[in-house]
């Protein structure tokens, strides 16, 4: 039996098809994310034989020519997650111990590197010339693109995703499902949106997504929500999953990724859910279908993209969501949102690998080796010809596709 202790945030997971297990840690600064999770209650149940193995990796004829431009160390992440941020010549990228550095985009050299004095445990967002932040703390720290502070925030709870700047205000999501509407000129505090955590869902790094002057979230219980940037009303609700299940865990349907906006659509996806596609203006589902996603999907040119949570790419029609193709040659390997360059999406994996499959059919076309840690769910696209990596260990890759 296992106590369930209230003063403790569960995080939940599912070990095997038929075996679940709850793994409980404190809320407290540096708890890890889903993987390390993962990994610690497969252990504790099935011992250190994974009862899921990793697909093995192999060979293939490359069709494109893919390779690191140059690498830079960064720093630690501590088990949260950060995503690079570009802007201009210039990727703004942080770790776990408080540093912020803004590096040059072709060469990858330093131009500045700064000390944020506290934990980091989310970020990094840039616009507006401010680059933003999150601490473990629950704050949001705002610098100019020299590296000068600028404001300091505080919230309810840490900050574990990327905060975003939109005409004047600075939209951000805390641990406890508060997103916060911040002035861009000095943090104070527009408006807040709240809402209910349940008793168990799963802890990750899913933010907001901003555009048009519209702010979508998805949460737990498969519900996103579409608010107002400028006040924080609340546009519509739209019920992307619904639980199922005899027991909690298995009821678990949280969207745990970005939604992404393609033009009068914006889609989401559920952990032990759907996938939906929901119109823009008033939250109604022109389709779903059954599939689970952890690390999310993008879209591109009539279709989507999606890294099935055991380990499956998919490419679907954006219009009905019927299969083109799937690539199930990575199975278990705990790949990140799919990046789209072109005639090539990308994905990376928990060892350190970048997959780079052809956009029609989905076959390998590349693969280009990191280091040995997993690589940060989100990577960043760079028109269609280079692709900007983190990793756990902290640094940073700068990829070419030709």
């Amino acid at each position: 039996m296992i106590m369930f202790n209230p003063l403790f945030r569960p995080l939940l997971l599912v070990v095997s098809r038929t075996i679940f297990t709850v793994f409980l840690v404190g809320a407290v600064t540096g708890c890890s994310l889903y993987g390390d999770v993962k990994d610690s209650v497969s252990e504790k149940v099935f011992g250190k034989e994974d009862p899921n193995p990793p697909a093995e990796l192999t060979d293939f004829k490359p069709s494109v020519d893919a390779k690191i431009l140059w690498n830079f160390k960064v720093g630690e992440t501590g088990g949260f997650d950060f995503t690079p941020a570009i802007d201009g010549n210039s990727v703004f990228v942080a770790d776990s111990e408080g540093d912020v550095v803004k590096v040059n985009l072709t060469t990858g050299a330093q131009e500045w590197r700064i000390k944020a004095g506290e934990k980091l445990s989310g970020g990094v967002g840039v616009g507006q010339n401010i680059v933003l932040l999150g601490t473990a703390q629950g704050a949001v720290i705002a610098y100019d693109y020299t590296g000068k502070a600028l404001w300091k925030a505080k919230l309810s709870s840490e900050v574990l995703s990327v905060p975003r700047v939109f005409d004047g205000v600075v939209v951000v999501r805390s641990g406890d499902n508060h997103i916060v509407g911040l002035n861009a000129n000095d943090g104070s505090r527009k408006w807040v949106y709240q809402r209910a955590s349940p008793s168990l869902s799963l802890r990750s790094s899913a933010g907001v997504v901003v555009d048009a002057g519209a702010v979508y979230a998805g949460f737990a219980g498969g519900k996103m929500v579409a608010l107002r940037a400028d006040n924080g009303n609340i546009l519509w609700e739209a019920t992307v999953a619904q639980p199922k299940g005899v027991t909690e865990i298995e009821r678990i349907a949280d969207i745990t990724s970005l939604p992404v906006v393609d033009g009068a659509l914006v889609y989401a996806v559920a952990y032990q859910g759907k996938i939906a596609a929901v119109d823009r203006t008033n939250g109604r589902i022109v389709w779903s279908r059954d599939i689970s996603s952890f690390a999310g999907l993008t879209t591109d040119a009539g279709k989507v993209f999606v890294s099935h949570t055991a380990g499956s790419v998919y490419a679907l029609d954006d219009n009905a969501g019927k299969t083109f193709w799937r690539q199930p040659g990575l199975l278990n390997r705990k790949l990140t949102t799919p990046v789209s360059l072109g005639s090539i999406i990308a994905v990376g994996d928990f060892e350190g690998y970048i997959h780079f499959l052809n956009r029609e059919d989905g076959a390998f076309s590349a693969r280009v080796k990191t280091d040995d840690t997993a690589v940060m769910p989100q990577m960043v696209a760079v028109g269609t010809g280079q692709l900007i990596a983190q990793t756990r260990d902290g640094k940073l890759f700068a990829i070419s596709i030709k």
